[in-house]
């Protein structure tokens, strides 16, 4: 029932559209549950009735990503620290997992004195997590709305220190996503040994869920993750809590479940050694400037979520590392090799030490499963931020700045699971071979950014001498745990890093030069030259007189009248010269007549022999020749083309006209315009 003026009344409309078969055995109903919400009925389902209906439906990808959201929603998806510390704090957190067991990893060699070492180790670690803490509280104070080490770089120390910065956070990102997996899969093969032929394959079904998560937004991503979250900080502080509680009023605790037996001693003791299992135990570290990378992420206000949200995740994670070196050198819990069959992880061991092999260690672990293989998430946060920042500088490709469906930065989301799922495949999903990587960005990060912020600092006119000596003392400290990792991880992969920084480097400024390069040559003109406005000549492709490229000589003759209409012919044959005489014939009676009747310059009608059936081979000598008959004059080619909307139209149709478009714009010269007339089928035609 459509009215006159070509609108229809979704009133009267939809009570016969839910009748329909159609909608009732489609996904359509279920848009009044899922993303079809604060949307008003189309007023043009008169003019494009399927156009606008999938509009208001809900389609597959609306399903597992959301809604598409608007711009003006943007605010509403911001979040609080409730929602941060699951969003912005699992690395952090999950990092005591690993971070401690790598540093044991190092003191294998050591057997039961190893662990003698492992308390003023993780002490200097809890240590340079307290400089980092209040260092950055310095940054969100400073860089309410962006903190992360890039903007503090690139303002306060220039180009190349910032892309330094951007480098090494974006590696780090990728491998933070890659270890944390890894990590994570292997407390699962730990609980589950029959588990551990599957390490690779759990773990790039991990990424592909936290990837999905993060592309439905950073706030249903902070919600989704927030029980597991809250749930292992509340399991395993309770256990080291119980833990130290034993080891205060008991002598000498036992443990409910003894840990393997620790290797005997196989090295003494050196500086070197202690150096390696440092710098091993710093990746516990990683993640703590997540809060200042993604500080535009929190609701008002921001600096207060921002400040309770580094201060939850820094106090957690400073009690775990503390109380596991406590109950691991209590109880002689040691590392063990995760490629192994029976392989324990240090914090399955601390568990079944402190409480046994009970109910409550199946919880413990499936929260410490679940913060490990979602402490990804900090990288989903916190890469495409970066990458948007540097993208807006134009180092990388304008993708990157571009909001997604759900107001996310795709391009980031999904470039960052690709590179780590490499990267698992590449290293079997193995935790041990990933570490030496791991860490090195983060700390040339931290020293990147504490630097910008001695700088910025001594810039003030105000008096702030406590600000700067704090943030010089987080440069310091983490530049001296910098060249410590470097020089004990070198040989085992660190310099893979330290060669990935400088080739990501170089990538970034080559961007940056293509779109310099592209600026200058786009750059505004000056006022408009109407000297060489004169209509082209246009060639309309025609593959046989129909309705199609009636049209499109219509639209042609409204652009110029120097209008040639080009068919394909294919050589040989006495049907061949039948089919061409019959063509002229009906285009002098149903087009050259007609359109000098009514006083214009009728088309012409050009036969152009295409032996190999290609016809953008033959089109390109004819724009050639025009060029040089008629160099003041430009070329427009109109190629009319049929829009498939159905996946059987589009595999009825061979898609000629766009192969065709294709060549002309790669092959075709600076002189050549190509433009699509299209034509859209009825609604009775199959779909």
């Amino acid at each position: 029932m459509q009215h006159s003026s070509g609108k229809l009344a979704a009133s009267c409309l939809l009570p016969q559209v839910i009748r329909s078969p159609a909608y009732l055995f489609s996904f359509r109903p279920l848009s009044i549950l899922f993303g079809s919400r604060n949307r008003k009925p189309c007023k043009r389902f008169g003019v494009l009735p399927r156009a606008c209906w999938e509009e208001q439906s809900l389609s597959f990808s609306s399903l597992i990503f959301g809604r598409r959201l608007a711009n003006r929603e943007h605010e509403d998806k911001k979040i609080g620290w409730i929602e941060a510390v699951p969003a912005m704090g699992l690395d952090g957190l999950g990092s005591s997992s690993y971070g401690p067991e790598a540093a044991l990893t190092i003191l294998i060699p050591l057997g039961a004195v190893g662990l003698f070492y492992l308390g003023p180790i993780m002490a200097c670690i809890v240590a340079l997590l307290a400089i980092l803490y209040f260092s950055y509280r310095q940054t969100l104070a400073a860089y309410p709305t962006s903190g992360g080490a890039y903007v503090v770089a690139k303002e306060n120390l220039g180009e190349h220190p910032s892309l330094v910065a951007a480098a090494a956070l974006m590696i780090d990102y990728v491998l933070n996503v890659a270890v944390g997996v890894s990590a994570g899969v292997g407390a699962l093969v730990s609980a589950i040994p029959s588990l551990h032929p599957y390490i690779l394959p759990l773990c790039l079904g991990i990424v592909l869920i936290v990837m999905v998560a993060n592309l439905r937004g950073t706030g249903e991503a902070g919600w989704l993750f927030a029980l597991p979250t809250y749930l292992f900080i509340a399991c395993f502080l309770g256990v080291i809590g119980y833990g130290v509680l034993r080891i205060a009023m008991e002598a000498d605790p036992l443990p409910v479940v003894s840990p393997p037996p620790l290797e005997p001693p196989s090295a003494a003791v050196s500086l070197w050694l202690l150096m390696h299992a440092f710098a091993s135990g710093c990746t516990a570290m990683t993640g703590v400037e997540a809060v200042s990378n993604g500080v535009g992420s929190f609701r008002q206000p921001v600096v207060r979520n921002a400040y309770a949200t580094l201060t939850i995740i820094v106090v957690v994670l400073g009690l775990l590392l503390g109380g596991i070196a406590t109950i691991a050198t209590s109880f002689d819990i040691g590392a063990m090799d995760q490629m192994k069959e029976g392989y324990q992880s240090v914090l399955s061991q601390v568990i079944g030490a402190v409480s046994g092999y009970n109910a409550f260690y199946y919880v413990a672990m499936t929260s410490l499963l679940c913060i490990l293989c979602l402490s990804a998430n900090t990288s989903f946060v916190g890469f495409p931020r970066v990458c948007r920042m540097v993208a807006a500088d134009g180092y990388l490709p304008k993708a990157f700045a571009q909001p997604g469906r759900r107001l996310v930065f795709t391009a980031g989301i999904v470039f960052l699971s690709g590179s780590a799922g490499l990267l698992l495949a590449a290293f079997g999903g193995i935790t041990e071979k990933l570490i030496p990587l791991f860490a090195i960005g983060a700390f040339l990060t931290f020293t990147v950014s504490q630097a910008g912020m001695v700088v910025h600092w001594r810039r003030q006119s105000r008096n702030v001498p406590f600000k700067l000596a704090m943030n010089a003392a987080g440069t310091v400290a983490t530049g001296l745990a910098l060249i410590v990792i470097l020089v004990a991880k070198f040989a085992e992969g660190a310099w893979i890093t330290l060669v990935a920084v400088p080739m990501t480097i170089v990538l970034l400024k080559t961007i940056k030069s293509y779109y310099t390069s592209l600026e200058q040559e786009l750059r505004e003109p000056g006022p408009i030259t109407i000297e060489d406005v004169e209509p082209p000549t246009v060639l309309v492709v025609t593959e046989q007189w129909n309705r199609l490229s009636e049209r499109a000589i219509k639209y042609a003759l409204t652009i110029s009248p120097d209008v040639v209409a080009v068919h394909l012919i294919r050589l040989g044959g006495p049907e061949m010269d039948d089919d061409e005489k019959l063509l002229r014939e009906k285009w002098r009676a149903e087009v050259e007549e007609p359109v000098a009747a009514k006083g214009l310059q009728p088309p012409r009608l050009m036969l152009i022999p295409a032996p190999y059936r290609q016809l953008h081979e033959p089109l390109l000598r004819l724009v050639e020749k025009l060029d040089l008959d008629s160099p003041e004059r430009k070329v427009t080619v109109l190629i009319p083309e049929i829009i498939k909307e159905g996946w059987l139209q589009k595999l009825l149709h061979m898609n000629r006209a766009g192969r065709l478009r294709a060549r002309l714009l790669r092959f075709g010269g600076p002189r050549l315009t190509v433009a699509t007339v299209p034509w859209r089928l009825s609604q009775g035609v199959l779909t």
